[in-house]
């Protein structure tokens, strides 16, 4: 069958894999354990010589439903779904690098992923912060023990957007694994295989999903890393296909031993939810720009941070990677201004926090999000005591600029 577009491919994914009963939907499979008529075959699946399900700690059809889906999403060669999106993350890092290793990590990036890099130096794996939006500090952060590097691709909260052609260039250049965090863009706005990642990350909570009723993560490898180069794979991995070397290693140590595994209920709802993913994101990326547009021009407001504008030092960059700009907006209320008090006259405005809702979200991040961080690592990710951040929903564009005109209007 002739490959056809992302929506049409997306919401027959779970039909043309042949569900019994001519189901459209992949069922929930509840069961924990899986037996086996002939015990071989149990000892195979343990042993990875045949395809199966032994404990759904690891596996089940379900979750193995929804990692089909991502990789068709990503075009990636095969995915494994975690509880979190932060489980997903640590998984990567714990499982494939080791004390001794190095590990380049924009200094953008959202702020459990930057409590984890301390984590990750408490265990004798060196962390080095770069801005990644400049290649050369790429460049010069690497190193002989260098393993890997990771960015974002859309920044969370001030949008950067980080130098992922360069960098993959480069990675392919050292031979360093590539991670690239895709939840900002999501697969709709946004392909990493074509900047040469080895590994995409989603949390499946926000845009895929969408809907803020499940908690869901991914990593899904491209097959564009040569695994049987990798020092940190354990002898025991090294069989089979080596493109699944990397993966079988997340698997047997972020989701057997780690067990940070997503339910069946769950991966059932983010399943269902990812059908309008290019629906909502049209929708949100298109309020996004109304918001950010007129923002930017009240004079209660001193910046927008949004790729789409203009004024946006990487717009140029986001308008060739992206098919939109995302629907992630943050802005800095003027220092005379209360931007709680502003929050607080919001009234279609959640004031919540979270991302790729349908419903719009806004919150002070200096005073949430970021607060832990403390005051100097807030000024160097070039975060304001006075910034708002806004994750863009579907609402009608009208009744949502209506009402940051209406709360504006009384700061």
């Amino acid at each position: 069958m002739a490959r056809k577009g992302f929506t049409t491919q997306l919401v027959h994914c779970d039909r043309l894999s042949h569900l019994e009963h001519g189901a459209i939907h992949a069922p929930v499979h509840h069961s924990v354990p899986y037996g086996y008529d002939d015990i071989n075959d149990l000892i195979d699946v343990f042993q990875g010589k045949q395809a199966g399900h032994a404990y759904a700690r690891q596996s089940t059809p379900t979750t193995d439903s929804l990692s089909h889906k991502i990789t068709q999403l990503e075009h990636g060669h095969a995915s494994l779904v975690f509880g979190t999106g932060m489980a997903a993350i640590c998984a990567t890092f714990l499982t494939l690098l080791k004390q001794g290793d190095h590990l380049i990590c924009s200094r953008f990036v959202f702020g459990n992923t930057s409590s984890v890099m301390a984590t990750l130096q408490g265990y004798g794996i060196a962390v080095t912060l770069v801005d990644a939006t400049d290649i050369e500090q790429v460049k010069q952060a690497t190193q002989a023990n260098t393993k890997m590097v990771f960015v974002e691709t859309i920044a969370n909260p001030v949008t950067q957007v980080a130098a992922l052609v360069e960098i993959g260039d480069w990675c392919q250049q050292q031979s360093l694994v590539y991670a690239v965090d895709n939840t900002m863009t999501s697969a709709y706005l946004f392909q990493p295989t074509k900047v040469k990642a080895s590994l995409v990350i989603n949390s499946l909570s926000k845009y895929f999903g969408g809907h803020g009723n499940a908690l869901g993560g991914a990593v899904t490898d491209t097959g564009l890393f040569d695994w049987s180069q990798y020092e940190n794979i354990f002898a025991g991995y090294q069989k089979g296909d080596p493109k699944m070397w990397g993966l079988n290693q997340i698997k047997k140590k972020g989701l057997r031993d780690m067990g940070g595994s997503l339910s069946g209920d769950a991966a059932h709802l983010l399943s269902a939810g990812v059908d309008t993913l290019a629906l909502r994101m049209q929708r949100q990326c298109s309020n996004a720009m109304a918001l950010a547009n007129m923002l930017a021009q009240h004079p209660k407001v001193s910046r927008v941070y949004y790729p789409g504008l203009s004024s946006h030092p990487q717009h140029q960059r986001a308008q060739g990677l992206f098919a939109d700009f995302g629907a992630i907006l943050s802005f800095d209320l003027a220092p005379s201004h209360d931007c709680c008090a502003l929050l607080n006259h919001l009234q279609w405005v959640i004031g919540a926090t979270h991302l790729g809702d349908n419903r719009t979200l806004a919150l002070p991040v200096a005073q949430t999000i970021y607060f832990e961080m403390g005051l100097a690592a807030r000024q160097q990710m070039g975060i304001s005591e006075n910034m708002i951040r806004c994750s863009i929903g579907i609402e009608d564009s009208v009744d949502l600029l209506a009402d940051f005109e209406q709360a504006l209007a009384k700061v």
